[in-house]
């Protein structure tokens, strides 16, 4: 499994031949300044939305619109909302996994807040649990640390999660720590920082105080790619 880091919470995952974007979030971006942005991808297959807010959503429409066959995949709200706007999507909740091409997703519990731009309600927000024959990952979405996150390993071991770690609005560096710890993952890919002045990090401190705790946060440049 491939994941590509863009900015903010926006990643993509390359899963055997299927494309995977998460939170696409590149025209309002102040640090993805390229207006062509479309044109650095040929395929999308999948895009993934962990809850309404603009930096997670403004550009799904776009993508929607290039690459005919994409299916959006969020929660029973977002899913309609796009919906209505000629867009497939495949709405879902907190409950089971659901098998797609790439493996199995099932939408998971956030503390966070919902809704699009126009006010509209955007539903629970979430994150998503991804099982797949090349290993799992969490994508926790916006979030505070919670203890639900403590259930998350008994479905099965997680080689990554994706967490925020800019506090003010989701977790910060020192909750992601705990958060790791509920998760039993010692491998963290940190998201939602740097992007807007009231998130910004000092990444040298972060890194090295998972380092003392034995375990890896990894924070990406711009379109940089790890394998999972």
């Amino acid at each position: 499994m491939k994941v590509i880091f863009f900015s903010h919470s926006t990643c993509m995952l390359e899963i055997h031949d299927k494309l995977l974007l998460i939170d696409p979030f590149f025209s309002g971006n102040p640090i993805f300044r390229n207006t062509n942005f479309l044109n650095f991808f040929q395929k999308i297959d999948y895009i993934l939305l962990t809850h309404a807010h603009y930096d997670h959503v403004c550009d799904v429409e776009l993508f929607s619109h290039k690459f005919n066959n994409i299916l959006v995949i969020s929660n029973y709200e977002i899913s309609n909302y796009f919906n209505k706007k000629g867009i497939k999507t495949y709405g879902m909740n907190y409950g089971s996994f659901i098998s797609f091409p790439f493996g199995k997703l099932k939408y998971v519990w956030a503390a966070h807040s919902s809704a699009f731009y126009d006010g509209t309600y955007g539903g629970n927000p979430g994150g998503f649990l991804l099982h797949t024959d090349e290993g799992n990952l969490y994508i926790s979405g916006d979030t505070s640390v919670i203890y639900e996150m403590s259930i998350i390993p008994s479905f099965g071991n997680l080689k990554l999660s994706i967490l925020p770690i800019g506090g003010k609005y989701t977790m910060d560096v020192e909750e992601a720590l705990i958060a790791s710890d509920f998760l039993k993952c010692e491998k963290i890919l940190g998201v939602h920082y740097d992007t807007f002045e009231d998130i910004k990090i000092n990444k040298k401190q972060a890194k090295r105080k998972f380092f003392e705790k034995g375990k890896e946060l990894i924070l990406l440049e711009k379109g940089k790619t790890i394998h999972v």
